[in-house]
This record gives C-alpha cells, structure tokens and sequence, in this order.
C-alpha cells in the first residue's frame, strides 16, 4: 500500500475574524500615529479620516482611546503627541546610545566651559532634555531632564529645526509659535534668516529665548542614519556669556558634538 501525502492543515488554516479584525485595528492605530511621527504638530478628525481613508467614526475611536493612555492628548487645535509618546521616543533615543556617546564628551565640555551641558533630544515636532551636567557655579542654569520645548524657541531646538528634511521644517511653521519669553524669536521671516544662518555655522546661539537672562551656545547631533535628532548646549546666566565666550564656546560645542556624531555611529 503507497503511503498518501497528508496535509497539515495548520499550515493552510486562515485565522479567526477575530484576530483578523484585530489586527486590522492594530494597523489603523500604527497607521494613525506615523501621521504624528511625521507631519504637522497638531492633526484633527477630519484630517486624519481624508488621509487615511477611514471613517471619522473610526477615527476618533482610536484618539480617544489613544489620548486615555496619555499616547496623545487634545486641545483646541487638535490631537497632539502625548507624555507616553515623549516617553517611548525618549527610549527610541536612548536605544540609539546617544547618551553614553554624549556623556564623557559632555562632563569634559562642563569642565572646560564650567558651565552647565545639556543633551536634547528631537520627539515629533518637539525637543526634549535628555541629560545634563551641571556647572560648580554656585549661580548656574540647570534644566527639567524629559520636559518637552518648542524646536524654535532656544539655541538647542533651532539647531536641530535648522537640520530637519525642508518638508518638516515647512510644516513646523505652519502651526503656532509660542512665546516663551519676550525674547523668543516668533516672526517667521527672522527666523528663516536665523535657521540659515545656523545651518552654515552648524552651531546656534541664544539669549533669553526659552529661558529669561539664559544663555545658550547649541550644535546639531546626527545620528547613524545621518539624520538630525538632537543637540548639545552648554548654557549658563546671561551675563557669562560675553561676546569672546560666546566665541570660544562656538569652537568647543561644535567640536564636542562632531566628536559625540562620530562616537554614536560606532555604537549602531
């Protein structure tokens, strides 16, 4: 008698509807935050079902349960990025190993500046502090390590805005821009000068423009990709940044994140 092939059936069986509409949904989530990851800063009902190509109904199922697990949140212009979104871009970064590239750079920068470094972050349209390492001044800048900024207000988010791909950049103006303080560059045309001005120089300097009396000296950080996704800073009171510092701390800060660039695309 000849032995008859038998089939696995497991190999040919389809999955439940159940799962198959899970996993649909699953994709229509991923699908509705790439649109975040990518695109303006704020996206609404309407936008979202246009690019899609889903029902509103669907839509706001989805931000509604994104925005209860604080994934996004909601407010007169839209739906934007949420803490727990910061929170996973945060340890996308850290992934990236960014952080111990960036530390014995930055102590040895905080050591020869004496003032206060900083590592930011890009997360969305938003940059957040990633680290720091603060001066021995008894006066002294410290910052909120995970607190999110705007990318146009300071020297470590205009250096990572004057890097971004010219669509992002483009769609970050198209949204708001706030005022930190009564320093804080809001006038589009200037800052388009500033941001070419920046991306020659591949540094950024500001005073008082996130924070009152601050003064900052920032440069891009790229990752492996080569892509921008943060920056460094040393910053410190105002009145410490005189003119010849401000120009010392040029030199320094773009070496230092050149040096962090090469030492992060070794630790891919």
């Amino acid at each position: 008698m000849t032995d008859q092939p038998v089939m696995d059936k497991s190999a040919t069986a389809q999955p439940p509807a159940s799962a198959q509409g899970g996993t649909e949904v699953a994709g229509r989530v991923a699908d509705v935050l790439l649109l975040f990851a990518g695109g303006p800063e704020y996206l609404g009902v309407s936008a979202i079902s246009r690019e899609l190509g889903i029902s509103k109904a669907v839509v706001y199922r989805i931000l509604q349960s994104l925005v209860s697990r604080e994934v996004l949140e909601a407010g007169p212009a839209g739906y934007r990025l949420g803490s727990a979104a910061v929170a996973l871009g945060v340890s996308a970064l850290r992934g990236f190993n960014v952080r111990s590239a960036a530390a014995p750079v930055l102590r040895r920068l905080r050591d020869e500046t004496g003032e206060t470094t900083t590592l930011s972050g890009l997360v969305g349209d938003e940059r957040v502090y990633l680290d720091q390492f603060e001066s021995p001044h008894e006066v002294k800048m410290t910052v909120e390590v995970g607190r999110r900024f705007p990318l146009h207000a300071g020297s470590s988010g205009r250096v990572i805005l004057a890097f971004l791909p010219e669509d992002r950049r483009e769609a970050f103006f198209s949204g708001p821009l706030a005022s930190l303080t009564d320093r804080t560059v809001t006038d589009t045309g200037e800052l388009h000068a500033l941001l070419a001005e920046t991306a020659r120089e591949r540094v950024a300097v500001s005073f008082g423009e996130r924070q009152a009396d601050a003064g900052s000296v920032a440069a891009p950080l790229f990752g492996p990709d080569g892509e921008v996704h943060g920056s460094i800073s040393v910053c410190g009171p105002r009145h410490r940044f005189t003119p010849e510092t401000v120009d010392r701390y040029r030199t320094l800060v773009r070496e230092a994140a050149e040096a962090i660039t090469r030492t992060w695309a070794t630790h891919r």
